[in-house]
């Protein structure tokens, strides 16, 4: 249930709730209506005669493999993520799972949440834990500064809201 980090040491695989629903209906799919679908393509191209030239049939056997190995880890991961379902005890703190919004020098504000690496999308707002600025928002509280190292070079921003609620 442990992945290493970056420095040698182990965290847990944090997911929210959200999150691991959209692994288990993507495995449902994946196992229930997909696969099914190609496994039917497959065996139709393969009574129209010679599988070495027929394309419909080797397409078909590379999306059963990709299906397959997607199942596969899906499986996997869903037995080794740790779901979040509880708030924190200090909801002035950014930790897991919340909704931080934060302003930059030029008055930019952004707001994210800080959700598992399964689960990120910028899109939608949704942070990885793992990446620089959500490992710098972690245990700050509102009025606080962070200062983030990327490629680009570092910024500083400032924690304007901390929100525990669902956002849309």
């Amino acid at each position: 249930m442990k992945q290493a980090s970056g420095n040698g040491g182990a965290r847990p695989r944090y997911i929210t709730p959200e999150g691991e629903q959209a692994l288990r209906e993507e495995l449902q799919y994946l196992w229930k209506e997909k696969r099914p679908q190609v496994t039917q393509a497959v065996r139709e191209a393969a009574a129209l005669g010679d599988r070495s030239e027929n394309a419909e049939y080797i397409y078909g056997k590379k999306q059963l493999r990709e299906i397959d190995r997607r199942v596969r880890f899906l499986s996997k991961r869903l037995e080794e993520v740790t779901v979040v379902d509880r708030l924190p005890e200090q909801r002035d703190k950014v930790f897991f799972g919340a909704w931080v919004t934060i302003e930059n020098e030029d008055g930019e504000e952004q707001t994210y949440r800080l959700v598992g690496a399964d689960e990120f999308d910028l899109d939608k707002g949704y942070l990885s834990i793992n990446s620089p600025m959500a490992r710098a928002l972690i245990g700050k509280r509102i009025d606080d500064e962070v200062h983030v190292r990327t490629p680009e070079g570092e910024s500083s921003w400032f924690i304007t809201d901390i929100c525990y609620s669902v956002k849309s």
